[in-house]
């Protein structure tokens, strides 16, 4: 593996001479001079796009943080259909600097941050609410126009109403469903992005066949602490009368209820089903420690809140799952859905199993599930992947399908990160493969130095570490939600 990651270090010299002769003398332009001007108007040029409106304006130091309505077609095959509001944010340092295109797949978040590829080319960083996710969702809502060709086009109308502004490269990036969604727009419109960083990004290409999830938990961490998790979760199911009970208690007291999923029972089993598998999306081995050591032993209250702390009670009821409505959507039309077994826990202890997307949803919206697309997407990253990099965590269960290359790939990577979970990152990652995807995005983005493309072990991020805007804790998410 080494050798070969030398001969890639080696060969992005070539690429880098050869592809962006011109990039050393453009590389890191100061935040001040060519792009001075633009950034004292730079608030009346983004309301002169048609369709953007302001909501908010917050100060952060070296940068212009705006929070903006676009307008979009509701259906961007007929956009005549009528149009919703988009959130979005801008986090704009200079327009002389090459653009983040940033997407969660969920809710925008409408404070300053900074994603890894933005601190790593020292860039502004576009961030995208998915459609569906309120308030960026059309009323009345089709939801048969929520799918993934259509989301992808709301990001390539976004890019291509801000490209007249940030004219240098763009980089598309983002986490989990984000990096999934970044590798769709990357299929729909393959010639808006300069380059592609899609992180832990599942790949569910056939959903009926899972084997790789069971054999992914069979091998996880240490047999230690598998052991310890199994036995938590198998001794909620045991003591399912008296810890439903207190279920019910804690859903009278907060006002949850449970019709979508269809009754209490249903969201118990759901909530300890989900315990094994959040703890290795969002814990690493070290929080082995924190979990009961002796199941059988431990108290009602010990094992309650064990799998609260990891899998949250709240999750299956009807407020848990409203604001994902859009997921579990998309889950159960073309995502797909992981199904895992137990064969630690007896049947008899088990009633539904890992529960479709269908249950996550209210049954006033209909769902018909294609099979094609998760496969298309595949087959064109197989064969046409071109300045994409995919990094996954060693222990997160999303991992175990993943996207990967075939001969038809460029300069496409996948890397993974040892001993990390769902918050696996380019930083994470072993020295020689850090160095290289950081060589990469900074080749891609335009602002590789001389000394990178000559010598890609070089490559660190071109912004200091900021702690406010660089600090996050995995991207997490109730349940089981890439």
């Amino acid at each position: 593996m080494r050798k070969a990651l030398r001969w890639l270090l080696a060969l992005t010299v070539l690429i880098g001479t050869l592809s962006t002769a011109g990039a050393a003398t453009a590389a890191q332009p100061e935040a001040t001079g060519s792009g001075a001007s633009a950034d004292m108007d730079i608030k009346d040029r983004l309301l002169a796009i048609p369709g953007m409106s302001l909501i908010q304006e917050k100060p952060y130091t070296g940068y212009r943080f705006f929070v903006l309505n676009y307008t979009q077609p509701i259906d961007h095959r007929n956009p005549s259909k009528g149009t919703f509001q988009q959130r979005i944010t801008v986090l704009h340092k200079d327009t002389a600097r090459p653009t983040v295109f940033y997407t969660g797949g969920y809710n925008v978040s409408t404070n300053p941050s900074r994603r890894e590829p933005t601190q790593i080319v020292d860039g502004n960083q576009v961030s995208m609410e998915y459609r569906f996710f309120t308030p960026s969702r059309p009323a009345p809502a089709d939801w048969s126009k929520l799918d993934i060709w259509q989301a992808a086009s709301d990001q390539h109308r976004i890019f291509e109403a801000l490209k007249p502004i940030y004219t240098q490269k763009w980089i598309s990036t983002g986490g989990s469903k984000g990096g999934m969604t970044a590798t769709y727009y990357e299929r729909f419109y393959p010639r808006d992005m300069d380059g592609v960083v899609a992180y832990v990004a599942p790949n569910d290409v056939v959903n009926d066949e899972d084997s790789a999830y069971d054999r992914f938990f069979a091998g996880v961490g240490t047999k230690e602490c598998r052991d310890k998790l199994n036995a938590v979760q198998r001794e909620a199911l045991v003591r399912r009368e008296p810890l439903e009970k207190k279920y019910e208690q804690y859903a009278a007291d907060n006002g949850y209820t449970f019709t979508t999923i269809g009754g209490l029972d249903r969201a118990y089993e759901a909530v300890v089903l989900d315990y094994v598998w959040g703890f290795w999306q969002y814990s690493l081995l070290r929080d082995c420690d924190s979990i009961p050591a002796d199941a059988a032993h431990a108290t009602d209250d010990a094992i309650w809140d064990s799998v609260d702390s990891i899998s949250g009670f709240s999750a299956y009821a009807d407020q848990g799952l409203e604001t994902y409505t859009p997921y579990y959507y998309q889950a159960g039309t073309q995502l797909g859905a992981p199904t895992i077994h137990f064969p630690y826990i007896e049947k008899k202890y088990i009633k539904y199993g890992y529960q479709p997307p269908r249950n996550f949803v209210p049954r006033s919206i209909p769902m018909k599930f294609q099979p094609w697309a998760m496969r298309d997407v595949d087959t064109w990253v197989r064969h046409h992947a071109h300045h994409m990099l995919f990094v996954y965590g060693q222990n997160d269960p999303w991992g175990a399908e993943r996207f990967r290359l075939g001969a038809g790939a460029r300069d496409a990577y996948v890397f993974t990160a040892p001993g990390l979970n769902h918050g696996a990152n380019v930083a994470g990652l072993v020295a020689d493969e850090k160095a290289l995807a950081t060589a990469r995005i900074l080749q891609w983005a335009g602002v590789a130095s001389t000394a990178v493309q000559s010598n890609p072990s070089a490559a660190k991020p071109l912004a200091k570490f900021d702690a406010k805007l660089d600090v996050r804790d995995v991207e997490r998410e109730p349940a089981l939600r890439p």
